[in-house]
Formats: structure tokens, sequence, C-alpha cells
């Protein structure tokens, strides 16, 4: 049986670099697939059978240069490894900028001083030997795969600008001789050095917000819990606790785990899950979640799922599995990324070579500078960062709104969207039927006669029971009904007192000889009329009253159709439900486009008719019977209070089961793509402009040659730019 897992990884530096890892990982025996994700440093890996030892994969990426971190078992070791890099990373910054710092100012404005060359030759060693030498070694471990990434750019480039001006440093005699002048560019190795480690950190640290919505989830995630085992209190990690185990939660506590209150009552936050404000009252036999927070009283819970299964881990690991996954536009910046680095070495030889022709004064030095800065300009980190940054900040928002996106890719559908499909039942309505008035026959004293059919309907097992049973909880019980009978279809009856009551629909009553008075039966006609369901309620001979009961609409659904209809996007109803109520709701809600009386393959071929006519259709449901038509749409929407089979084979699951989330979540589907393409556009004109000016284009125009140094800072601000551009996301 197949799996996939997400494992991290250590040591990429550029998107060049997660081309490598994945092309290794397909390569390894028992991987089906690999993704890798340069923006989060991780790859999702389809296994051939669950269990298979990585080790031999974890060799072939660290024959590269690169680490597959298969040990790590819980999050904070991971955030461990992160942070002892960061630290590194910012000690190697901090040390390399304290020697750059005099070789920049002795070889820009000082040159002439005693020693200058030695001086800088004994300040640059150290930032290429001992802070800058991960360069080499990785550059070193590609190349002996015939691999090239951003590692091979940059030793190459601070590579030979060091040992050209070594050599002058020691044998100046050797081009002195030869009637040229031997210039020496430790500034330029040394500064190019510090600019990427600094643009490195600075990157580290913007990405790191990338990923803040899913550390805010995780975070919700209590570590330790209490368990009450033969009476007495234990406290233990929340891993160690199997189903079955008795927890008690405090005032103020996090819950750690989901299970069924057994003992206490009190009110629990569960706003990170409905989004809702308000505080839920929580009795014995109802449902808690892990990282609701307990607000007021202790109680005790029987734990139902394991600290994996919860419906917060799973969350939480949709979310992660959508933030590594790639967009369609993704595959084709890989392609572009693969052949890159090849591309700027063969155009930084060709500069050299052509500068060398050139009979310009100085023309090998012109030429070693220039192939040197586009070695250095030249940056396939804005290129890979440019897509997933945006989809990883994208669909971080949306969790945070309460949307769960499956994929890049469906976020990326989202922005194709004109027409959307909205199921009736339990979408556009609560999918709760509940009773919408009661009218009684002048002079009925209303309050017995409500205890006695909520009597009635309690031994009842109609679906509509329990909604008038609900209706009349605050009555006082009665005594015991007697000859109580249900009649299939039709309705039940009993009596009370010596007097027989029944409820039901009318056409059953009339054959047991009951009338209804002209007034209820207008009444009842008009509420018919209307869409709603009416139940009679007689005593004795004639009917007392009339209930209607309807499927509420959800307090957003108009609102949100409003929304997008106004987004210029075209509303469809569908429903299983009869004409007359579809008719009504579509009325109240805005919807001119709506279809009754369909069978779950009729919501199929509809919005293959859609389709067929050019249309790029969404579907939302909640059920079962919607699982063909949410597969079948370009989009599927599940509501989050729905069945697990629409959940799973929809793209997006609504956490709040709030239609207002849609408008949300198609705006940000707008936003992300527009934001990725932003990107690619900025990473592009970035190398196309950057590196012919870096090769010299504008000399024989202006006499300018791009310093490598500026060159340098300029690649670490084209990344950074990129990763600025996608975190306006989150306050979009």
């Amino acid at each position: 049986m197949s799996k996939t897992i997400e494992v991290p990884i250590s040591g990429m530096s550029c998107a060049a670099c997660a081309v490598s890892v994945e092309s290794m990982l397909k390569e390894t025996k028992g991987i089906q697939s690999a993704s890798v994700n340069y923006a989060n440093q991780s790859a999702i890996i389809s296994l051939e059978k669950e269990g298979m030892d990585l080790s031999e994969a974890k060799k072939n990426i660290q024959s590269i240069g690169y680490d597959l971190l298969i040990d790590i078992n819980k999050p904070e070791d991971l955030e461990a490894i992160k942070e002892a890099e960061l630290k590194e990373l910012k000690k190697k910054t901090l040390y390399s900028g304290i020697l750059a710092f005099p070789v920049f100012l002795i070889g820009m404005f000082w040159p002439e001083i005693p020693y200058a060359n030695v001086i800088m030759w004994a300040l640059t060693t150290p930032i290429l030997v001992l802070f800058g030498n991960a360069f080499f070694i990785n550059a070193y471990k590609q190349i002996k795969k015939g691999n090239t990434n951003m590692d091979t750019l940059v030793s190459l480039s601070t590579g030979v600008a060091y040992l050209y001006s070594s050599f002058n440093t020691f044998f100046p005699d050797w081009l002195e001789s030869r009637g040229m002048t031997p210039h020496v560019y430790f500034e330029a190795a040394a500064v190019i050095i510090f600019f990427i480690l600094l643009g490195r950190l600075m990157e580290t640290r913007a990405k790191a917000g990338t990923s803040e919505a899913l550390k805010n989830l995780i975070g919700l995630q209590p570590t330790d819990l209490t368990v009450i085992r033969e009476g007495k209190a234990i406290q233990m990690n929340v891993s160690e606790v199997l189903p079955g185990e008795t927890i008690l939660v405090k005032p103020g506590q996090k819950i750690p785990l989901d299970g069924i209150l057994t003992q206490g009552q009190s009110f629990v936050d569960e706003s990170m899950l409905t989004g809702e404000p308000l505080a839920v009252e929580k009795n014995n036999g109802d449902t808690v979640y892990a990282g609701t927070i307990n607000q007021s009283g202790s109680f005790e819970f029987k734990s139902n799922k394991s600290k994996s299964e919860t419906l917060l881990s799973s969350i939480i690991a949709r979310v992660k599995q959508a933030q590594g996954s790639k967009a369609p536009i993704q595959k084709t910046v890989d392609k572009v990324t693969k052949i890159f680095v090849p591309t700027v070495l063969a155009i930084s030889l060709v500069t050299f070579i052509v500068w060398s022709l050139s009979g310009a004064e100085d023309a090998v030095l012109r030429g070693m500078l220039s192939a040197i800065t586009v070695l250095v300009i030249a940056c396939p980190c804005a290129l890979g960062l440019a897509t997933p940054t945006a989809i990883m900040v994208g669909i971080g928002k949306a969790a945070s709104l309460g949307i769960l996106v499956r994929d890049a890719e469906s976020l990326e559908n989202g922005k194709k969207i004109d027409c959307l499909i909205l199921d009736k039942t339990g979408t556009i309505t609560e999918g709760k039927p509940s009773v919408q008035k009661v009218i009684w026959k002048s002079g009925v004293d209303e309050k017995p006669m409500g205890t006695v059919f909520r009597a009635l309907e309690e031994k009842s097992e109609h679906p509509l029971a329990a909604a008038i049973t609900e209706h009349f909880s605050k009555e006082k019980a009665i005594g015991e009904l007697t000859g109580f009978k249900t009649f299939t279809g039709k309705g039940v009856m009993a009596e009370y007192k010596g007097e027989q009551y029944a409820i039901g629909n009318i056409k059953w009553l009339k054959t047991l000889g009951i009338t209804i008075e002209q007034h209820l039966s207008q009444s009842a006609d008009e509420l018919l009329e209307q869409g709603n369901i009416v139940v009679y309620m007689s005593k004795g001979e004639e009917v007392v009253g009339i209930v209607s009961i309807a499927d509420k609409l959800r307090a957003t659904s108009k609102a949100a159709i409003a929304q997008l209809n106004k987004m210029g996007i075209a509303v469809h109803m569908l429903t299983g439900d009869q004409e007359k109520t579809a008719s009504n709701i579509a009325k109240k809600v805005g919807i001119t486009h709506f279809r009754s009386g369909l069978l779950p393959q009729d919501k199929g071929q509809y919005i293959k008719k859609l389709q067929k006519a050019g249309h790029k259709v969404g579907m939302t449901g909640d059920g079962i019977n919607d699982s063909e038509a949410l597969v079948l749409a370009d989009l599927g929407i599940a509501m989050g209070g729905g069945t697990d089979i629409a959940m799973e084979t929809a793209q997006v699951t609504l956490i709040h089961a709030d239609l207002m989330a849609i408008p949300d979540l198609l705006k940000l589907s707008k936003n992300t793509v527009a934001t990725i393409r932003q990107n690619l556009f900025w990473a592009f004109i970035y190398n196309i402009i950057g590196i012919p000016i870096a090769a010299g284009l504008l000399y024989p125009i202006s006499g300018f040659l791009l310093n490598p140094m500026i060159a340098g800072s300029a690649m670490a601000l084209s990344s950074l730019s990129v990763v600025g551009n996608s975190l306006r996301l989150k306050y979009s």
C-alpha cells in the first residue's frame, strides 16, 4: 500500500537546488513520485510501500550536498534544527561583514597604503575559507553529479576573483613584466560573499513569515494534559495518550484531544473551528475538539482520537500538504530553472571571450570582471521563490479565514470560475428542518396542547418529529400516553386523558373523519405555496393547529450570493427538493437559475452541460449525493459541517460552513495568481535586463561597467522583493 509523506530538507539555497533534490529522489528505488518545495524546504514523497526505509534516499541527497531529515519526528525538533541553522547563518553573515568592510574600504579608497594587498588577502581568505566554504563544498558535490546550482555561480565568481587577486599579490612581476598592471579584486570576492550571506539571512527570515498561519495552527495544539487513571490525576504528554482515556480540563486550558464530555459542564471557545465569537455550552454527551479553549467550568471527557487523528491535526496536515504542492505554472518555472545555471555559465564564458578579443584597453581584465559580474547577478532564487512563496502565503491566509485548500492547483483554479453551483439543503440552508410557525384554532389553550403534541412526537421516528419536539421542548412533560400507534408515511396517534390526539398529513386525518376549519385550511394552503411543509394536529374529530416546518436559510446566504453576483459569477441552485420549495428559496436569496427534483447523476449532467458551453464551474455541496458533482466541477467546495465523503472529494473545505467564505476564496485566488505573475515578471525582467548589463552591453554606449559588488547586492534584493511581494497577500 502506497503512502505519501512530507520530509524536511536542509541545505537548499536556490530553486535549482530543489530541482536537483527532486530529480535525485525520483531516481531512488521505492519512491513513486516526489515534489520538492524550495520555499518551505520540504519534499512530499509518495512511497511504493508504507514504512519503507528512506536511508538510501538520505544517502543520495547527502551526496549532492543536502540532507533529508528522516529522523525528525517532532515539530519542535525541526524548529530546533532551523533555529541552529539560522544562528549559524547569522554568525557567518556577521563575521564576514566585519572582515569585508575594511577590505571594501582599502580596495575602494586606500589601495596605496603599505601592504594593502596582503592585508586584503589576509582578511578575505577567512571569508571564503571559513564563512563562505559551503558555497564551494556544495558546488563541488553538484559538479561531481553533473549538476549546477546557485552555489556554482557564487563559487566560480568569487573563486576566480580571489585566485586572480592572490596570484597578483604574491607574484606581481609576472604581469608587470608583460606591461600589465597587477590589479586585485579582493573587495569583490569578500563583499559578494557577505551580500549573498546577508541576502540568504533576510530571505530566511522573510520566508518564515510565509508559513506564519501554519505555525499559528500548530501553536493551538497543547503538549501536556491531565489523565484520570484509577481516580488519580496524572500529567502526561498528549502524544502518549490513546483513545478511550479520561482527561480532565480546567478553566482556561486548551482541550488537548477530540472526545465526548462525560462529566461536568462548561462553555468552550470554538472560534478557531467555527469562526463564531460566542462560547458554546457543553454538557454530557457533547463533542469537544482539540485546540478549543475551555472557559468556565472544569470537566472530564473521554478521548476518541489520538493526537494525529484530531480535527485540528487533519486541518494542519491539509494546510501543510497544500503549501507544499506545486501550481501548474511552477512546473514550467522548474524547467527554466534546470537550464538557467548552465545558460548563465555559457553567457559568462562568451562574455569573457568577446571582451578578450575586443581589443579594448585591459580587455582581458575587463572580460574577467564582466564574466564574474554575470555569474553574480544571475538569480535563479527569485524565479524559484516566485510561485511557492505566493502559494504558501495564499493557502495560509485561506486557512486563517476558515478555508482549507487542498493544493496549489485548486487555489489557482479559483480565479477561472465564472459559474458557481450551490446545493440547497445544508449549503444555502442549514440542513436542519425547524418549526417556522404554529397556528392554533381560536380558543385553544396553547401550552397544554403543545405539551401533548410534544409527547406524541417524542415517540415518533419521523425525521420531522425532532423539529416539533424541539419547538415544544419548553413545555412541561405530561404523564404516559396510551394506545400509541404509528402509521408510516401518514402520522402518529395516541390517547391522553380519554381524548384521541393525532399529528400527521391532512389526507390521512380526513380519512379518520377529522375536519379542519376554513381559517386553518387557508393558512395551510398559503404556507404550502411558500414551499413549507405543513403538519396538522388534531384533538378528537377536529384539527386544532397546524405546524409550518422549513429548512432555515443560513444567516449569510443572501449576502454571499449578492456578492458573487456583483463579482460577475453566475449562481445556480440545484436540489432534489420539490419545485415550490426550490422556487421559494431561490427567490429569497436572489438566485434566478435553479433546478429542482434532481438526482445526484442529474447534477453531474448539469455541470457537464455548463462546461461544454465553455464555463469554468465551481460546485458547493455538503452531502454524499453531491460527491459526483464535486468531482466533476472545475473547483469542488465542501461545507465543513457536511459528510466526510463530500470533504474528501472536494478540493476546498469551508470549515465554518459559511457561504461568505466563497467570495473571499475567489478573491484570494485572483490575488494569489496576480502575485505569482508579478513575481515571475520581475524575476524574469531582472535577469533579462541584469545579465546583459553585467556582460557590458552599455560599455560601448556610455562606458559603464557594472561592479561585481553592486551585482551581488542586486541579486540579494531581487529575492527579497519577490518574498516581500508575496507577503502582501497576508494583508489583501
